[in-house]
């Protein structure tokens, strides 16, 4: 029967030498792994990513302690590390949380009121445009088109539609000039 140190020394060529080793310190790793992180799907995958972090390097060192103690400092540093993701992580959860802007509240009745009157402003200002001006607008605002798939709709030059919209948009603004805020 091998020894520990001999089945590492194998491990480079002979991957099949994790599984004695496992069977020897496959608890104890997962074991202490479990009382760490209190979950058992991480206490498995750190267990699992331990005894894979064997195959083909050199981390361990004979001279420096027994492969238990070499495999229980390697779980219990891991662990931490893995803690401290997981509250940083957790942290940052909860600072995006608590940044986040407040859920939209229905608007009061006030609100609505005021909202249907600009409403009604908006709408007769448009109906009062030149109509070329304010189909012009209607296209590019409620049908979200640019100016030149407008041109290609009415089958006018696109310097024409740009005048129209800019002309438009000034009437606009002079008419509506106070619902804008400075």
């Amino acid at each position: 029967m091998d020894t520990d140190e001999e089945l590492i020394a194998r491990l480079a060529e002979d991957p099949s030498a994790l599984g004695p080793l496992y069977d020897r310190h496959g608890r104890l790793v997962y074991g202490l792994a479990l009382a760490i992180l209190r979950n058992a799907d991480e206490a498995q995958d750190l267990t699992q990513e331990v005894f894979l972090s064997l195959c083909g390097s050199e981390l361990y060192n004979p001279a420096r302690g027994t492969v238990g103690a070499f495999l229980t400092t390697l779980v219990r540093s891991r662990g931490i590390d893995r803690l401290r993701r997981r509250t940083r992580r957790t942290r940052l959860l909860r600072a995006q949380w608590e940044a986040a802007p407040p859920a939209v509240q229905p608007p009061l009745p006030q609100d609505r009121v005021a909202l249907a009157e600009c409403a009604g402003r908006v709408r007769a200002a448009l109906g009062d445009l030149p109509e070329t001006e304010r189909r012009a607008l209607e296209m590019a605002y409620y049908q979200g088109l640019t100016q030149a798939e407008i041109a290609d709709d009415l089958g006018v030059p696109l310097g024409t539609v740009k005048s129209w919209c800019r002309r438009g948009l000034i009437a606009l603004k002079r008419t509506l000039g106070d619902l804008v805020e400075p």
